[in-house]
C-alpha cells in the first residue's frame, strides 16, 4: 500500500525546509513521523551515516535546490532516470527521492525490531548517484486529477459488479484510520504546495486505499476465472493511474518553482 510512502515525506517536507517554510527540526521530526528514527548514509562529504538534519544541510550545500519523488513498480519506472544500478534499489524498494540541482537520489531500507505492538522502526536512506535526465511517465497536476477521476469512476463500476470493491470489518477498521488520520491532518502536505496538490494527493491516497483493500478482500465474489481476471483487469490500470498521482502531488512544490 502507497498510502502514504516515506519518499513522499521526504520530498515535501524536505522541499518546504530548502523553500526556507519550516525549520531544519520540524522537517526532520515531521518526515521521520512515527518511525523511531531516520538516518542517511552515502552522503559525499561524510564518512558515514548522518542525521536528518545534518543531512538535509548538506543536499542543500551540494546545490539541491528540491527533491522528486519516484514510485516505480515492474514494468513501471515511474519518476526514475537511471542509471540501472540506482533504478533497481528503487524497485526494490517500490520508492525513492531524486534530488533537483544535484545527481543524487535517496532509496529507503526499512528495518524493523521488537514484538508485535511495540515494533522500532528504523530507516536508512542510501544517497547514491544518479542520472541527470527528465525522470519517466511522471503527469502534471492536472493530467494527474483527470486520469484519476476517470479510472475511479470505472475500476468502481467493475468492482462494484464482481463485489470487490472492499467490504466487511477490516475494510471498515482501515476506512475509519484513513478519516482519523485525515481530520487530524496527517494527509495534509508541507507547507509551500499548491491547493491543487493536496486535493491530488488526498484522491490518490483514496484510490490506493480502495485498490489495496481490494487486494486484501481475497477473490470476493469474483469466485470464476473469468471473474478474478476482471478484478485484475480492473484493479491494474487504476493502481498505475494512482500511483502517478501521489507522484504528481508530491513533485507539485518542485514544478511549481520551475514554471515560475
Amino acid at each position: 500500500m502507497l498510502f502514504e510512502p516515506r519518499s513522499g515525506r521526504l520530498a515535501a517536507w524536505g522541499n518546504a525546509l530548502l523553500a526556507g517554510l519550516v525549520s531544519p527540526d520540524e522537517a526532520a521530526m515531521s518526515i521521520v513521523g512515527e518511525d523511531a528514527v531516520h538516518r542517511v548514509e552515502g552522503l559525499p562529504g561524510e564518512s558515514g551515516p548522518v542525521g536528518l538534519t545534518l543531512a538535509l544541510g548538506r543536499l542543500r550545500a551540494l546545490g539541491v535546490s528540491g527533491l522528486r519523488v519516484a514510485l516505480p513498480a515492474p514494468g513501471h519506472p515511474l519518476g526514475l532516470s537511471g542509471p540501472p544500478e540506482f533504478n533497481a534499489r528503487a524497485l526494490e524498494a517500490e520508492e525513492a527521492v531524486v534530488a533537483v540541482g544535484a545527481a543524487l537520489g535517496l532509496v529507503p531500507e526499512v528495518a524493523e525490531a521488537g514484538p508485535a505492538g511495540d515494533v522500532h522502526v528504523s530507516v536508512t536512506w542510501h544517497c547514491l548517484p544518479v542520472r541527470e535526465a527528465p525522470p519517466a511517465d511522471v503527469p502534471s497536476l492536472g493530467e494527474a486529477e483527470r486520469e484519476l477521476a476517470e479510472a475511479l469512476r470505472e475500476a468502481t463500476v467493475v468492482l462494484t459488479r464482481l463485489d470487490v470493491a472492499g467490504s466487511g470489518p477490516v475494510a471498515d477498521a482501515a476506512l475509519s484510520a484513513y478519516r482519523a488520520r485525515a481530520e487530524a491532518g496527517r494527509e495534509a502536505l508541507a507547507p509551500g504546495y499548491p491547493p491543487r496538490a493536496v486535493r491530488v494527493l488526498a484522491l490518490a491516497q483514496r484510490v490506493d486505499l480502495m485498490v489495496s483493500l481490494a487486494y486484501e478482500s481475497g477473490h470476493g465474489g469474483a469466485v470464476a476465472a473469468s471473474e478474478m481476471a476482471a478484478r485484475a483487469e480492473a484493479l491494474r490500470p487504476v493502481e498505475r493511474v494512482a500511483r502517478r498521482a501521489l507522484v504528481a502531488a508530491y513533485n507539485a512544490a518542485v514544478e511549481q518553482r520551475e514554471q515560475g
